[in-house]
């Protein structure tokens, strides 16, 4: 389970260091290896291979064949995926399309969402919390928290 919010810089050759909390939660998986996609409001997806492995279900059980929408959407959100492991030293390489699709400069901002992580660029994340935060008790009350 990935929570917090974690704030790193982009190194050269497109390369972000993953701050050691989530360092050692990785550590402890058997496998390292991750997919990195493109998210929904211009951030970056990581997500494990077994959630990965949830949501590759999920869209395989649509009816592709016959929905224009959702052939659109695999295309696009599969396109995009590619599969990573972070280094020796906990270094996980951006692709420069991702880097661009996110607008990531040099700062981020890594944040855990239970289940994946997302790597935003900083002013966007900024942004968007901007945005939502006055929506935020009302969206908690609608979902029952």
């Amino acid at each position: 389970m990935f929570i917090g919010v974690y704030e790193q810089f982009l190194e050269g050759k497109n390369r972000l260091f993953l701050p050691s909390r989530l360092r050692g939660k990785i550590a402890k998986r058997k496998n390292k290896k991750f997919i990195l996609t493109a998210g929904f409001e211009r951030c970056l997806l990581i997500y494990p291979l077994n959630s990965w492995q949830k949501i590759t279900g999920k869209l395989d059980s649509l009816p592709s064949l016959a929905k224009a929408d959702i052939r659109a959407f695999k295309r696009i959100f599969l396109s995009q995926a590619c599969e990573i492991e972070p280094d020796r030293q906990g270094r996980i390489l951006i692709p420069q399309n991702l880097r661009t699709y996110a607008e990531i400069n040099q700062a981020v901002v890594i944040i855990g969402v239970l289940d994946h992580l997302e790597i935003w660029a900083k002013e966007r994340w900024q942004t968007y919390q901007d945005k939502v935060q006055p929506t935020y008790i009302r969206i908690a009350e609608k979902i029952g928290i």
